[in-house]
């Protein structure tokens, strides 16, 4: 009884090992029979699990210059494009109203001069009153109220002096700045560079009473930065220093790379909202049903002068990259574990046989991924079923 309930129980493991490779079998393939697999080959080249997002690209370094005074321009020399250097003019204003407070300063502070010298001897002339009527007193022949009134005398020319010293001092203060107004007159560039922008026109009229008003922007076009926009789910996969490449629309086919310099702890502002004059600003990204964006910020040399500025930047921030890698179709992995990034695949073999192999899978990215181990280049793998009616088959199995 023990060796048939023996040969019974290898009967039944025997029986179950070839039911489970019909069964594995039978997994291969759709239920339709007309469906024919979408074959792939094995192949070798780079996949990189990127970060996207878009970014604006502007000058490193600019300067919006301003007017500082009043009054008609009546001189711009240079236009949009034009190279300037640290010092050049730029632009002139009608200095007459300056230039008149100028000149009725200096005629002011000749006048407190003179004065002064006058007072100054008016103040030598009653100390010398002060200093006979002390000798008369001390003699006996004086009298005591010749004295004081001699005495009061030289103290108020002492302090006549001293108004007018004060005097000279206010008006060589409000010399200066008239002096530094008719300055300003004349528009200098602070910086050397390109002028991108020149929104003033000669002949104008500049109210500086409120705001100095932009007449241009000067910026050095050699070293570009690009503000890029980055999600928050994407934001956190950044990390300085990371490499990324970017592309332009004006230059499809050119890349150029840099590294991520930084990245900004908040995201923008969004623009002040309220009713009755009242506003409602947010410190984190804006209302709950508008996108987070983060800035990034990177920098690129521009020695040739093909970015410019308030270009569109496609950047690809890259956080894994496998180079000369064995590469699949992602559709052609379905998991096994995926904790262990294990998938299996289905291959072909050269005489149509079909069989799964279990695969260890590294870098990927939306289309391609990196194979470890589990497969050779120039194997061929189904990536799919279809019909020749190019339908999708039918859900079911079929030995």
């Amino acid at each position: 009884m023990a060796s048939g309930s023996r040969r019974g129980r290898r009967a039944l493991a025997a029986a179950a090992l070839v039911l489970g490779g019909l069964a594995s079998a039978a997994l291969l393939r759709p239920a339709d029979p007309a469906a024919s697999a979408e074959v792939a080959v094995v192949g070798r080249g780079t996949v990189e699990d990127t970060v996207t997002a878009l970014g604006k690209i502007q000058p490193r370094a600019y300067v919006d210059v301003g007017a500082q005074v009043s009054g008609q321009l009546t001189r711009l020399h240079v236009t949009v494009g034009q190279m300037v250097r640290e010092g050049d003019l730029l632009a002139e204003i009608d200095p007459a109203l300056q230039q008149a407070k100028v000149e009725a300063g200096r005629a002011e502070r000749a006048r407190l001069t003179a004065l002064l010298a006058e007072q100054r001897a008016r103040a030598d002339f009653a100390e010398a009153q002060l200093a006979r009527q002390a000798a008369l007193r001390r003699s006996g022949s004086g009298r005591g109220e010749a004295y004081d009134q001699a005495r009061m005398e030289a103290r108020i020319a002492a302090a006549q002096v001293e108004a007018t010293q004060a005097q000279i001092r206010q008006t060589d203060s409000t010399l200066q700045a008239d002096e530094a107004q008719l300055g300003y007159t004349r528009i200098y560039a602070p910086m050397s560079g390109t002028l991108i922008a020149v929104d003033a026109r000669q002949g104008q009229t500049i109210n500086s009473a409120y705001e100095a008003p932009v007449l241009m922007r000067i910026a050095d076009l050699s070293v570009m930065t690009v503000w890029t926009q980055v999600s928050e789910a994407d934001v956190t996969r950044l990390t300085d220093g990371m490499p990324l490449y970017f592309t332009t629309l004006g230059h499809p086919g050119r890349r150029w790379t840099a590294r991520l310099h930084e990245i900004l702890p908040a995201p923008p502002k969004p623009p002040a909202t309220g009713n009755g004059g009242g506003s409602s600003q947010s410190g984190g990204g804006g209302a709950a049903n508008s996108v987070v964006l983060y800035t990034a910020l990177f920098e690129i040399a521009n020695d040739r002068g093909e970015l410019r500025p308030d270009m569109t930047a496609q950047v690809f921030f890259v956080a894994a990259a496998a180079k000369d890698a064995v590469t699949v179709p992602v559709a052609a992995l379905n998991p096994a574990d995926t904790a262990m990034e294990r998938y299996r695949v289905t291959l072909i073999g050269s005489g149509g046989t079909i069989e799964t192999r279990e695969v260890r899978v590294g870098v990927r990215d939306r289309f391609n991924a990196q194979i470890l181990e589990g497969l050779a280049e120039g194997e061929r793998i189904v990536v799919g079923w279809k019909t020749d009616d190019g339908r999708p088959p039918k859900i079911g199995f079929r030995l």
